[in-house]
């Protein structure tokens, strides 16, 4: 983990002089924000409406939050209301050889990015990504798409939104609750009072958030009930998986919260001989594995396998995981799909 992210996270004592230091460029990051939030709102620079619903699943602080369980549980849901779902993201990461880039059966994470291909290959829908999102909703909606999903985007305000979620680290919360680069933050707590939906991610009750204690809310888990081999692409239950090979493993984390995926492992019962965090969206290489014995199950996250499928080994594992809502909770989401299709339907 960055030294700057415990500053942000953990109250690291480096705070005493780095967060002093950096306050002035947090001031002049939240006064360009503003100032660019208000020049669309007074229509000095123009937003676009599109022809389809858009909903935005977004935070407002820097990543690791859960975003992208949620864009999938939205296209699976979205799909079995009756819509033809399509995903747009910056595709952070990514390379492609053009934008707006449309993903294909050809498709690698270096083009694309991880968590966009990890969307396209887990729900087999149109995915677009690059740095103008209208124009990536655009081509979706040439692919015969009525309704688009944004992952992240809270902040790109030239594509209008029919409803935005916000998704919060139940644990993490916001931080020490200031304005990047001295905090995590990348707008104000004030910014939840405009959102449609909060989703806490995590255990236990959303926490109260002040500025938004009024606004639907609701909690999510991650749960994981199989294992995928990156090179066989076996499937295997958690339990199965234990009694045929073993409870002992190593695993690796290339996401914005590692520490939260190697829980998830433990409390499924698994121990951790060795575990390594990587940056967000790190760039895999064979020799990042090189300490890891082939005698040793190796488990990472879905997001790790997509970049790591060309040079897997046979004991390299990934654990995908779901968005887990409660009954009351689905509905409450259902809901605020099914309000999409009502404003889509008064427009025409």
């Amino acid at each position: 983990m960055r030294l700057i992210e415990k500053v942000w996270f953990y109250q690291h004592k480096a705070k005493y002089w780095l967060v002093p230091l950096l306050l002035p460029l947090s001031l002049l990051f939240f006064l360009l924000s503003q100032l660019r939030r208000v020049l669309f709102k007074l229509g000095f620079k123009q937003s676009v409406k599109l022809d389809c619903p858009v909903i935005i699943v977004g935070n407002i602080g820097v990543g690791g939050n859960g975003k992208t369980p949620v864009v999938v549980y939205l296209v699976k849901l979205a799909q079995q209301l009756g819509f033809r779902p399509g995903v747009i993201s910056r595709g952070y990461g990514g390379n492609a050889p053009s934008y707006p880039y449309l993903l294909n059966e050809q498709s690698t994470a270096i083009e694309a990015g991880d968590e966009p291909m990890l969307i396209f290959k887990r729900c087999n829908v149109p995915v677009c990504v690059g740095s103008d999102r209208v124009a990536s909703a655009k081509t979706l909606i040439k692919q015969g798409c009525n309704i688009i999903i944004s992952d992240d985007g809270l902040q790109h305000y030239r594509l209008q939104r029919d409803k935005e979620i916000i998704v919060i680290d139940n644990k993490r919360l916001f931080g020490n609750g200031l304005l990047l680069p001295a905090g995590p933050l990348r707008e104000t707590t004030t910014r939840l009072n405009s959102a449609d939906l909060l989703i806490f991610n995590g255990e236990g009750k959303p926490k109260k958030v002040v500025a938004a204690s009024t606004l639907p809310s609701l909690s999510m888990e991650l749960g994981a009930t199989k294992l995928c081999n990156l090179v066989s692409g076996q499937q295997i239950t958690v339990n199965d998986f234990m009694q045929l090979h073993t409870m002992a493993c190593n695993a690796i984390a290339g996401i914005g919260a590692p520490e939260r995926f190697f829980a998830s492992l433990q409390k499924l019962g698994f121990t951790l001989n060795a575990q390594q965090g990587f940056f967000d969206h790190h760039s895999f290489m064979l020799d990042d594995f090189s300490q890891y014995p082939d005698t040793i199950p190796l488990i990472m996250t879905e997001k790790d396998a997509v970049k790591c499928r060309e040079f897997a080994k046979e004991n390299w594992w990934y654990l995908p995981v779901d968005a887990v809502f409660s009954s009351k909770h689905q509905q409450q989401i259902e809901v605020l799909l099914s309000s999409c299709r009502k404003e889509m339907n008064s427009d025409r």
